[in-house]
């Protein structure tokens, strides 16, 4: 008589391992950190020096919006011999940014990476893909939308007087809006990897909708250059639309997640 075969047990899915490189110390961690940093200089760097060429021609680019709102032959003024050469180094650096924005966030997936399992890095492809949309939607919105608004509206409110406007304090405040804007309309790829790990769900956007709102109009009234209602909605609205799309998004990688039973 011969026994019956044992009867199988379902083979289960082993988890994927990690990399090697997962497993870094802190110390290693802070080497990475620094040669990824090193790297998004350097192509800075090689952006800004493309950039510089034309520089002047970036300029009359950015300073439209200004311009546009001003009496027509105003220029900028600059009080220091030195400030058209500042200016002009400083909207190559702008140029050079966004010129190099893929390379820039392909360094910031190569860092997060390693502490990925191989299923996650998938997403590599779509990560690149909307991060670098995203920024340069969000540099486009402020350029073509916020910018006209904001200092058509400051230029009205100055009718009065004769406008003397520096150079230098123009692009210091262009830049900051033009790269805020960049950097806030990456808020649904923030919210996606967050989701990926399970550290925020769609749920607990919309439990916590209200306080977001508040915490988007704070936002809005601390980075707009104006304070009139208009304004602050232009700045809070796509705020407001981004935060709404990231809750579409946690809830897509949320159900992805129970599907695979990670919840």
């Amino acid at each position: 008589m011969t026994n019956a075969p044992a009867e199988l047990e379902p083979e289960t899915e082993s988890p994927e391992p990690e990399d090697q490189t997962a497993k870094m110390s802190f110390l290693e961690h802070l080497d990475e950190l620094r040669r990824r940093l090193v790297r998004a200089a350097i192509y800075v760097a090689i952006g800004f020096l493309a950039s510089f060429y034309f520089s002047k021609d970036i300029y009359h680019f950015i300073s439209r919006p200004l311009l546009a709102a001003l009496p027509a032959g105003t220029k900028l003024a600059y009080t220091n011999p030195t400030d058209p050469f500042t200016l002009y180094l400083k909207v190559s650096a702008l140029a050079g940014i966004f010129l190099t924005s893929p390379l820039l966030l392909y360094e910031v997936w190569k860092f997060i990476a390693p502490g990925l399992y191989r299923r996650e890095k998938r997403y590599v492809v779509p990560f690149m893909v909307s991060s670098v949309l995203l920024f340069l939607a969000g540099g486009a919105f402020c350029y073509l939308i916020v910018l006209p608004q904001a200092y058509g509206f400051l230029v009205g409110l100055g009718a009065d007087f004769t406008p003397v406007i520096k150079i230098d304090e123009y692009l210091d405040l262009t830049n900051m809006m033009l790269l805020g804007f960049g950097l806030i309309f990456e808020m649904p790829v923030v919210v996606a990897f967050l989701s990926i790990f399970g550290l925020v769900s769609a749920k607990f956007l919309l439990r916590n909708f209200r306080y977001g709102i508040l915490a988007i109009i704070i936002l809005a009234a601390a980075l707009s250059p104006t304070g009139d209602a208009f304004n602050l909605m232009i700045w809070a609205a796509p705020m407001i639309g981004l935060y709404l799309i990231s809750i579409g998004v946690a809830a897509i990688f949320g159900w992805r997640r129970k599907l695979k039973g990670l919840d």
